[in-house]
């Protein structure tokens, strides 16, 4: 049951159309061996519910880990009403009408209770709902997000297509926890800079075999990739492996030398390496799980121009985490014929930010380099309606070009199918279904 069509009557025609369509969901932190929420706790526990609500006023305590998942829903649902002008709370519906035919407008304490009794129900067997939300979805793919010594078993990776994470070997290498990690996946002896690149390299190539499409690594504002200085970064490297003191020259050489390397990698196996750039974390220590980290409008795209010119044959599909940070996005993308908009991530996906990045994409980078939406959701509910409000706002894109600048309904169609579909299983190397 999709929610809030648009009310113009030719993007609701569009939009209509679009729905039909599969889903092909490029970024998402599913877990493939329980990709559905088994009770309402889980969907609620979703960062944005629980940031939106304590921001209006709700204290942490109140959904602390240690409470019963009931009390923890029912603890939510009393500041509900604070959050239901926000488009977060319009997923929360959606899901509680598409999939648990949920009869109310509205989630209150007085009927949260039956709802969290109705989601329960649907997941007592879990397998058996992870297929029926799979197929009321339509999802043809999801890509996930894989630590680097994920076993990558277990499941179809057709449909849960592996992704390798790489932010823990660039940020945290100096970690023990990160060495150890590594030693036991790679099966070497990392113990300097020579013996690191042999271990990544078979990251890769495991990676590879088990049907991984993209490389990812998250970034902050202030990271500057720069060509990787091998002799100058074995001892820094040394140093990190062996968890001893390092200056923080020393951090900065070492996470500039690793991502290089990544991004040799990349290109040795002509694998995309999305770059999601530009959270700043911690900034709200006091704030609940998930809701601690901001954006950094100060962000820059010049620092990845070097990036950018060397590795010419690797795809960089980027998300810019500012919407501050959208115009530069397009002007990249309009020169760089390896670097594609992907998504609206986070705190630029909302509607409002979404209608002017993506009228702006589509008016200025050539068309074959958009990559519309993707979910980042953490259970596969959410794919569906954080996908109908790309879609929604699409639709009122492309109806916009259809009454005022004579467009064709099919031309407008054919624009929405390569952005949602054509575009993405290209660039990321998979077939798929016809839509």
């Amino acid at each position: 049951m999709t929610m809030n069509v648009p009310a113009d009557p030719m993007a609701h025609e569009l939009f209509d159309e679009i729905a039909r369509w599969p889903i092909f969901d490029v970024h998402s932190h599913i877990d493939p061996h329980r990709p559905a929420a088994r009770t309402l706790d889980e969907v609620l526990g979703y960062h944005y519910y629980t940031e939106l609500a304590h921001s209006a006023g709700m204290p942490t305590d109140k959904v602390a880990a240690e409470l019963a998942p009931r009390v923890r829903a029912r603890n939510l649902a009393e500041h509900l009403e604070k959050i239901d002008n926000t488009v977060q709370y319009s997923w929360l519906l959606e899901i509680a009408r598409t999939f648990h035919d949920f009869p109310h407008d509205r989630i209150t304490p007085q009927n949260v209770g039956d709802l969290y009794d109705r989601a329960e129900r649907a997941a007592r067997d879990g397998a058996a709902w992870d297929r029926e939300v799979w197929t009321k979805t339509h999802l043809e793919a999801v890509f996930l997000t894989n630590a680097f010594d994920d076993p990558l078993e277990g499941w179809d990776t057709h449909r849960y297509v592996p992704c390798l994470r790489t932010d823990d070997l660039v940020l945290k290498l100096h970690e023990p926890t990160t060495v150890d990690r590594l030693r036991r996946t790679s099966g070497l002896d990392v113990q300097d800079f020579a013996s690191l690149r042999r271990a990544i390299g078979v990251l890769f190539e495991r990676f590879v075999r088990r049907g991984a499409r993209a490389c990812a690594i998250s970034l902050p504002p202030d990271f500057a990739p720069r060509r990787g200085a091998p002799k100058r970064a074995v001892t820094p490297i040394r140093r990190a492996l062996h968890q001893m003191d390092l200056r923080p020259d020393e951090h900065a050489e070492i996470r500039r030398t690793v991502f290089w390397t990544l991004a040799e990698f990349c290109a040795e196996f002509r694998m995309p390496f999305d770059l999601m750039i530009g959270p700043i974390r911690n900034v709200y220590p006091a704030g609940v799980a998930g809701g601690r980290d901001l954006v950094d409008h100060r962000v820059s795209l010049h620092e990845y121009a070097e990036l950018f010119n060397h590795f010419a044959g690797v795809t960089f599909p980027v998300s810019t985490l500012s919407p501050a940070a959208g115009a530069e996005l397009v002007a990249y993308a309009w020169i760089f014929p390896n670097v594609l908009p992907l998504g609206h991530w986070w705190y630029s996906g909302i509607p409002a930010f979404i209608a002017a990045e993506l009228k702006a994409r589509l008016q200025a980078v050539p068309k074959g380099k958009v990559v519309g939406y993707y979910s980042d959701a953490y259970k596969l509910e959410f794919v569906l309606p954080k996908f109908n409000m790309f879609r929604r706002v699409l639709s009122e894109t492309l109806a916009e070009a259809v009454r005022d600048h004579g467009w064709t309904t099919d031309r407008a169609l054919d624009l929405a199918r390569l952005v949602l579909l054509e575009n993405p299983r290209r660039i990321f190397g998979l077939g798929g279904a016809e839509s």
